[in-house]
């Protein structure tokens, strides 16, 4: 037997000891049987918004269909909340407790990919699903329907909300949610997210505030009359040079990056308007905002040396992530009983194929063994560079996430490689994980009132006497056009 042979019979043997746990229930087995039934069907409706690859705020094919697929299974759906045509939310059921889940949809822009394992950009896409939320919205829905069907088989009651939320990257569509108090009657939030690994920690995130500075300067003849203009890009150079020798006197751990959106048009032409776009990072909201104040300085230090005039706009911004322990542990439960990812000899071959594009420090051949695993739980206070909207929900409601091996593992984010799973039966068999470990926990919250109740002491806990949520972004409306 090949070394091949043998690392696709331990996949297979690893998945059926995970998928064969002696303490599934009669009813945790119709629940997945059910899930099962449809796989094929999310598969699809997860295909067609990877098609789509809709970017924030603009999500309205992505957006009616979730919500259309919802309506048909007799969720009742509000449309177009919080000032946003493309947020949505579905309820069915009444009563206590209120158990939401998260549904993401937006694509990234300047990122396309088909779904093959080598670079094969699509050059009639402007953007792809590089961080997987076509599986996201679908994976999610997949979850609150079954839950639905649960509740109505059961008679149990309670209330199921899908919450359909654009914009995640970059565009901060929770936080208009949550500053709308559309969270505020909820008792527990679920969500997952892609990723190429299995797991359920309680891990925190980065919080992030993030806008757009405008220069406007003079327009002259670059090479006939110079001293008549004033550079617009001098403007942003000037606080871009600023920014990187800041680094080095803010807390190390500070992330800053940006990308010059506008810079002109044509050398022999002074520019007159130019635009930078900034991230700023950091898992502490006091530091951030402090760093955020210095930045704003340099902004206007660079205005002033190039007599240019600076304008700013925040276009996002939001909290870390606050987790919730026990919460964890109940999902980590429920993702261990549904276990990991069986590749089909094709998807081997797939994955396989794909690792030779990470090079000798991300792939092995033991990486699409990962998939099949669950990463063992850790409380080790686990910090995620990444920065999620999901944090902003987690401050006002008990919230609780998974990731799901949706990616060959070893795939990182934003990567060619991320939107190419995404788009395949490898992402599928990943968002049905989730879907099932989401409606496992979802049911247990149902079942079980105390869970909630240790849930909400737990978070209140680690929140702080005395908090009081006010948004990163200040009382903006939703910067719906911040993809245009």
């Amino acid at each position: 037997m090949t070394l091949h042979q043998l690392t696709f019979l331990a996949v297979g043997l690893l998945s059926i000891q995970l998928r064969a746990q002696p303490t599934l229930t009669k009813e945790q087995q119709e629940v997945l049987s059910g899930l099962d039934g449809k796989s094929s069907h999310y598969g699809t409706l997860s295909k067609q918004i990877w098609d789509w690859a809709e970017v924030g705020y603009q999500e309205e094919k992505s957006s009616a269909l979730l919500q259309q697929e919802l309506t048909k299974e007799g969720f009742s759906v509000k449309a177009g909340v919080a000032g946003i045509p493309t947020a949505f939310v579905a309820t069915f059921g009444s009563g206590k407790p209120v158990i939401g889940i998260l549904a993401e949809y937006d694509a990234l822009p300047g990122i396309t990919q088909d779904a093959t394992p080598e670079r094969k950009p699509i050059d009639s896409k402007k953007a792809g699903h590089a961080c997987g939320h076509n599986l996201f919205g679908p994976g999610s829905v997949a979850s609150a329907i079954a839950v639905k069907n649960w509740l109505q088989k059961t008679g149990k009651t309670g209330t199921i909300q899908l919450y359909g939320t654009p914009a995640e990257e970059g565009g901060s569509g929770k936080v208009y949610m949550v500053r709308e108090g559309m969270f505020t009657n909820t008792d527990v939030v679920l969500h997952w997210h892609p990723a190429d690994r299995n797991g359920a920690d309680p891990s925190t995130s980065l919080a992030n505030i993030t806008a757009k500075f405008r220069f406007r300067g003079i327009a002259a003849h670059a090479a006939a009359s110079p001293e008549r203009g004033r550079s617009a890009l001098d403007g942003v150079e000037s606080m871009n040079y600023m920014i990187n020798m800041m680094r080095e006197h803010i807390p190390s751990d500070t992330r800053i990056h940006y990308v010059i959106t506008k810079g002109g048009e044509a050398p022999n032409v002074v520019p007159d308007f130019a635009e930078v776009y900034y991230y700023v990072r950091h898992k502490n909201r006091t530091i951030l905002q402090d760093v955020w104040k210095r930045m704003v300085k340099a902004a206007e230090g660079a205005g002033l040396g190039t007599e240019t005039k600076m304008e700013y706009e925040i276009i996002g911004g939001v909290y870390n992530l606050l987790p919730v322990e026990s919460l964890s542990k109940l999902m980590h439960k429920n993702l261990s009983l549904v276990g990991g990812v069986t590749y089909s000899p094709e998807e081997t071959k797939f994955a396989e194929k794909m690792g030779e594009s990470f090079g000798a420090s991300f792939g092995s051949i033991r990486k699409p063994v990962e998939a099949a695993t669950v990463s063992p739980f850790s409380n080790n206070d686990l910090l995620s560079s990444a920065s999620t909207d999901v944090g902003d929900v987690s401050w006002v409601v008990p919230t609780v996430g998974l990731s799901a091996a949706t990616w060959v593992p070893g795939t990182a984010a934003h990567s060619w490689q991320a939107v190419a799973s995404s788009g395949t039966s490898i992402g599928v068999k990943g968002m049905m994980v989730a879907a099932k470990s989401l409606t496992f926990t979802a049911i247990d919250l149902f079942k079980d009132p105390a869970l909630i109740q240790k849930a909400k002491s737990d978070w209140q806990q680690a929140r702080g006497a005395g908090f009081q949520y006010e948004a990163l972004l200040g009382n903006r409306k939703p910067a719906l056009d911040y993809r245009k």
